[in-house]
């Protein structure tokens, strides 16, 4: 018997999975079960209601432009929902598409201006005949953790007020490619462009991830270490 239980959101999971994001979920069920979780998903995709007060955890993947573009439409119906529940601290992991979404917008491949929903202060520019791609290393000096992962994207984003950086650019170009900063944290959001997944190489972003979510729902709880489960 799980000692504790949490519900977890896979955004447009039937839509999004760009380089096998989804595995992060695989880390998150593996790591929950041997922390006394039971972890529950469910799949919350187009003419959905998001329910911000049902869910625990949210993750948010990313894919290529015609189904992002399908996401960018529906998600302006779940734009106040995902608002409450990011502004009352809920936990969530975004990967590049669902990271850039969560901004003001993104410009497409095109040219065009796709909309975000505002939840997060950054922006995304796209670039001609170019992309990031390679491994890339950051560290959080607030947690004073390093990541490792891979990068693969032609957009090129722009924090803005309240965010701060997943991490500083050790090695690989990150965000933008110019000011060294990789990902974003914004209260209980963390948003990343790494794929690999980024939770596959970097268990302790997932501990943590799964350890707030107790927390929050639970208030003080008793887990094992990180060490203990590794």
């Amino acid at each position: 018997m799980a000692d504790y239980e949490l519900t977890l959101a896979h955004l447009y999971g039937n839509l999004l999975n760009t380089y096998g994001d989804n595995g992060n979920l695989l880390v998150l069920q593996y790591l929950a079960k041997k922390m006394g979780i039971q972890l529950d998903t469910e799949i919350v995709s187009i003419h959905e209601k998001f329910d911000p007060t049902k869910y625990d955890l949210v993750f948010f993947g990313g894919g290529q432009d015609f189904e992002q573009l399908i996401v960018s439409e529906d998600i302006q119906n779940k734009k106040a929902d995902l608002t409450d529940y990011i502004e009352n601290d809920g936990i969530m992991l975004a990967i590049c598409g669902g990271y850039q979404l969560l901004g003001h917008y993104y410009m497409g491949a095109n040219g065009e201006k796709i909309k975000g929903i505002g939840a997060l202060d950054h922006y995304t520019l796209s670039q001609e005949n170019n992309r990031f791609i390679g491994d890339i290393v950051i560290h959080n000096e607030e947690f004073n953790e390093t990541y490792y992962g891979f990068e693969n994207h032609n957009g090129r984003t722009f924090l803005g007020q309240g965010e701060k950086p997943l991490g500083k650019i050790v090695e690989g170009k990150g965000n933008n490619g110019e000011d060294q900063t990789e990902g974003v944290i914004y209260r209980n959001v963390y948003g990343s462009y790494f794929h690999g997944p980024i939770l596959a190489r970097n268990e302790k972003l997932a501990y943590r991830l799964l350890k707030t979510a107790l927390e929050k729902k639970y208030g003080s709880v008793v887990i094992p270490t990180l060490t203990e489960i590794a």
